[in-house]
């Protein structure tokens, strides 16, 4: 039995306990903190909020961005979540190594991603291993930094051959081109963009664009406000009718291969691009 010395001296020290608990607590745990790593969840938490969209029902578009992530990619990201809206970005495998940050985020607030190559070749000059090593060396960096591997594929110059399909089929992805275009890296023109977009667009259009030109990304407010109030819903491409359905190996859209007038879209050899990867973040 405790002495009535010991029991009164433990009344205080218990009462004092009782009095203080958040001292107690304080000194066994670290007080809340917002870190970059909590913002960056926080933000795709709230990107994550965008009501999924039915594009049987609606109108929809999907813009598309390759050769990134570019050097403006994190001001497009912040737009796209503003408007609520979706893309798809065809990624580009040394793009990806000196800006992983752009490309996670990408991933983490739900946008669709592909593999674009590693260092944008014309695919149909290279022989079958190197093609392969191309796509696959894109594919596993993809994964590797942002835990999601791409879902498609789109060639560069949108340049296919039946080495290029069978590949496709092998890594059990769909071939993903595109029916209309934005110009945008011979124009460097927000007007000249603006027109080209909004001349091309049409239910289930695939457009393509890149991140990595700044008139593009300045007037991205103006051209998304203008699709909206034509009644599109900006989606990525993977919510498209008949995307859902494709098998590995397809072509989408339908009968894109066959336009030869695709390849005006893309930058000629020696272009501008996404700039030097060791330009990094």
């Amino acid at each position: 039995m405790k002495s009535p010395a010991r029991m009164l001296l433990a009344v205080p020290c218990a009462l004092a306990l009782m009095a203080t608990p958040t001292a107690a607590w304080s000194a066994d745990q670290p007080k809340p903190t917002t870190t970059a790593k909590t913002t960056a969840a926080d933000k795709a938490k709230s990107a994550a909020k965008v009501a999924p969209v039915d594009c049987a029902k609606v109108k929809c578009i999907a813009l598309t961005f390759d050769d990134g992530p570019g050097k403006y990619a994190d001001k497009l990201l912040d737009t796209l979540k503003k408007y609520k809206s979706k893309a798809t970005f065809l990624l580009e495998g040394q793009y990806v190594k000196s800006r992983p940050a752009f490309a996670k985020r990408m991933a983490v607030e739900g946008h669709d991603l592909g593999n674009h190559s590693y260092t944008h070749p014309h695919l149909r000059e290279l022989d079958e291993a190197k093609i392969r090593e191309e796509l696959t060396k894109t594919q596993d960096l993809v994964k590797q930094v942002t835990g999601k591997a791409p879902t498609m594929i789109r060639p560069p110059y949108g340049e296919l051959d039946d080495r290029v399909k069978a590949i496709a089929a092998e890594m059990n992805m769909p071939i993903m081109l595109w029916n209309g275009g934005s110009r945008d890296w011979a124009t460097k023109n927000e007007k000249a963009i603006y027109d080209e977009v909004l001349k091309n667009a049409k239910r289930d259009g695939v457009i393509l664009m890149h991140d990595w030109v700044a008139q593009t990304v300045t007037v991205m407010p103006k051209l998304l406000t203008a699709l909206q109030k034509q009644g599109y819903h900006i989606v990525a491409v993977s919510s498209l009718r008949g995307a859902k359905e494709l098998k590995a190996g397809d072509i989408y859209p339908v009968g894109s291969e066959k336009d030869d007038g695709l390849t005006s879209d893309t930058p000629l050899d020696g272009a501008e691009s996404a700039e030097s990867p060791a330009d990094g973040l």
